[in-house]
């Protein structure tokens, strides 16, 4: 599905902003599980509903090995690039994934694109407008790459050599001697998995999505779920109640008439 680009004013060249959806259908811990419904709706399905919901950009697609998701991801309205079986193993990165629909989608639209916008199917509750903050971190903010993240507050530890009888435990982002109240710590922030995205050319050039300058999204805490086991799936269904919104749009949105305004990438 594509929406139609924006025209900036004076002779700005118009953004490119392509989202895709890495989706596998390997997965062994949960068989099936990107298009494991939560709140009635497929995984997949759900990460392109909030991609195409999003004002900031400009086409969905999903990658994918399988011909379920494939049906499911189209079904929900985005355009689909088939993933060779090499990179649809557990060992291959996401990153090889989304170079790989990058190269497919500019050649089958015959055009660059700008930013890449990388989101996660197993991010049940990502949001429209987490997708759009993201984009503006890179388009309006002058970022490289950005990424959504939760507020963390947590004191984190780890154990030498394990956590077996005798192991020693070390503070890694505190100092165990010194226990700081809340409000006196500097503020630091959890990835939340869900939204990723990068200047297109700088991605090729450092083959990884964060590079440059790093800009982080705050998001809501409670939205950030990721599945990863069959307890995460089952916490997700049992919320969706509550945090999905009563619509969720399935079609995009037309971009509105200032998008990318006084910003060249």
């Amino acid at each position: 599905m594509t929406a139609p680009r924006t025209e900036p004013a004076s002779g700005e060249n118009p953004v490119n902003v392509t989202a895709v959806i890495p989706a596998r259908g390997g997965s062994k811990g949960i068989p099936g599980k990107n298009v494991a419904e939560v709140g009635g709706v497929p995984l997949v399905a759900r990460a392109v509903r909030a991609c195409l919901g999003a004002v900031h950009v400009t086409r969905v697609a999903v990658s994918t090995d399988d011909a379920a998701i494939a049906a499911a991801a189209r079904a929900a309205g985005a355009e689909v690039v088939e993933r060779p079986a090499e990179l649809g193993s557990d060992e291959a990165s996401s990153e090889s994934a989304l170079l790989h629909a990058l190269d497919r989608l500019e050649e089958r639209h015959g055009e660059p694109v700008d930013v890449l916008v990388f989101v996660q199917c197993t991010s049940p509750f990502v949001t429209a407008q987490e997708v759009d903050a993201a984009v503006h971190a890179v388009v309006r903010d002058g970022a490289d790459s950005a990424f959504t993240a939760v507020p963390f507050h947590g004191f984190l530890w780890t154990a030498e050599p394990g956590t077996g009888p005798g192991h020693r435990a070390h503070g890694v982002n505190h100092d165990s001697a010194v226990r700081q109240r809340r409000q006196d710590r500097t503020p630091e922030y959890l990835e939340s998995g869900a939204v990723y995205a990068m200047r297109a050319d700088g991605f090729r050039r450092h083959g990884h999505r964060f590079f440059g300058r790093t800009q982080l999204v705050p998001t809501a805490p409670e939205r950030a779920i990721e599945i990863d086991e069959p307890g995460d799936l089952d916490r997700a269904r049992a919320l969706a109640p509550l945090l999905d919104p009563q619509q969720t749009p399935a079609a995009p949105s037309s971009p509105a008439p200032s998008q990318y305004l006084g910003k060249e990438l």
